[in-house]
């Protein structure tokens, strides 16, 4: 988000007079540590920490302590980097442009406004954009939390997912917006999100070939932009394959240790980095059911993890999450999952606490994930969804445990 130092006041002053007595201002630029914090903020996209409301900790509602690579007390937040999966790092890359220009046009640059009053703000908001919906922060318990994720876990496992074959490709379609901050001619800071729009995604099972088309986003194109790893990048819990995934052992414990151990020094802290990094390992995958169920019941035993009794995606289905506030700017990620069948609805990141220029109860971002599939060509949709990236018909909820 784009900040400056200081705020107009109503103030009876002469300020022709101050304008000679003081120095002419320089270009407001903004610090490595800011620009490294904004990429952060970028990065855990949406995730999106400590609540104004009561804190909620949770002890490990299912089973055993943190696993020994997880550092025992330090919660504090550390400055670091967070690797995203490559469908997510665009999404990601097109709001630092946007950002960019947003300084350029405080600087007085292409986009300010120029004006003598405010030199240097933007007159209006970006374009897409619609004022961030602000919602009622529903308070989060460790109270049922347990049996919650027996009840997703178990329906995960039994899960019947599509699993691709040699030549073929997985399809992740979503329903998507994000954050978009602006500050306007007064001065003030107003929490926009882009417009509801798809996106839709197509993998190769070991990552090698790949294709995003997300029409209405920022950076892509009206067709899309190539996802294929023609190096073929070593596979990683942040830069995962279908075939990683059906690497990676099942039991919660050691799925836990092997998260705090590869994402150590990453992002707002080793549980918030944690919890992020198994929200992108159900976010755009399909994942394996023994895989998905063990992932469940990992984040369960991630200090701070609640249960929230009602939560809405991006397509306004209605049902429980299992969530996280994220300690350095208060901003809550939560995964979504149907009332009935327990299974993975999308994702949704609401503000608890003022911070930043965002009022509590703002929604940051969420998703929808509309569909999952195998097939047979890149660029080709299962049956049933229409072309242009409109979906035919009402969202359905995905297969239980994707």
């Amino acid at each position: 988000m784009i900040r400056t130092p200081w705020r107009r006041r109503e103030e009876p002053l002469d300020h022709a007079e101050l304008r000679r007595l003081l120095p002419a201002p320089g270009d407001p630029e903004l610090s490595s540590d800011r620009l490294r914090g904004l990429e952060e903020h970028l990065m855990t996209e949406i995730r999106n920490r400590t609540p104004d409301i009561a804190p909620d900790i949770a002890p490990d509602p299912l089973a055993g302590p943190p696993p020994a690579g997880a550092p025992a007390g330090d919660r504090a937040s550390r400055p670091g980097r967070r690797s995203g999966r490559r469908p997510v790092l665009v999404g990601v890359a097109a709001a630092l442009a946007l950002a960019a220009a947003g300084v350029a046009a405080l600087a007085g640059g292409p986009g300010g406004s120029g004006g003598s009053e405010n030199p240097g703000r933007v007159a209006a908001p970006p374009a897409g954009a619609v004022p961030a919906p602000v919602v009622q922060v529903v308070r989060g318990s460790t109270a049922g939390l347990a049996g919650a994720v027996a009840d997703i876990s178990g329906a995960a496992a039994r899960a019947e997912l599509p699993e691709p074959g040699p030549g073929q490709f997985l399809y992740i379609r979503s329903e998507v917006s994000g954050l978009v901050s602006w500050e306007g001619s007064d001065g003030k800071n107003r929490s926009y999100v882009d417009k509801i729009h798809p996106r839709e995604v197509w993998m190769s099972p070991d990552g090698a070939k790949g294709w995003l088309l997300e029409p209405h986003g920022k950076g892509t194109g009206r067709d899309g932009i190539t996802l294929d790893d023609p190096e073929g990048g070593e596979r990683t819990l942040n830069s995962p394959s279908h075939a990683y995934l059906k690497t990676l052992p099942t039991d919660p414990s050691l799925l836990l240790e092997k998260i705090y151990d590869e994402t150590r020094g990453m992002g707002n802290g080793p549980d918030q980095q944690a919890f992020g990094t198994i929200g992108d390992l159900l976010r755009e995958q399909v994942v394996p059911p023994k895989l998905a169920a063990g992932l469940y019941r990992a984040a369960a035993r991630i200090p701070g993890v609640v249960l929230v009794d009602d939560s809405v995606d991006a397509a306004g289905r209605h049902g429980i999450a299992i969530a996280r506030t994220d300690e350095s700017d208060g901003s809550r990620t939560e995964w979504i999952f149907d009332r009935e069948t327990f299974a993975y609805l999308g994702e949704r990141t609401v503000q608890t606490r003022d911070a930043e220029g965002i009022r509590a109860g703002t929604v940051r971002g969420h998703t929808a994930v509309t569909g999952r599939a195998v097939v047979d060509a890149l660029k080709q949709r299962p049956a049933g969804s229409a072309p242009g990236g409109d979906r035919a018909g009402a969202p359905a909820a995905p297969s239980a445990g994707t």
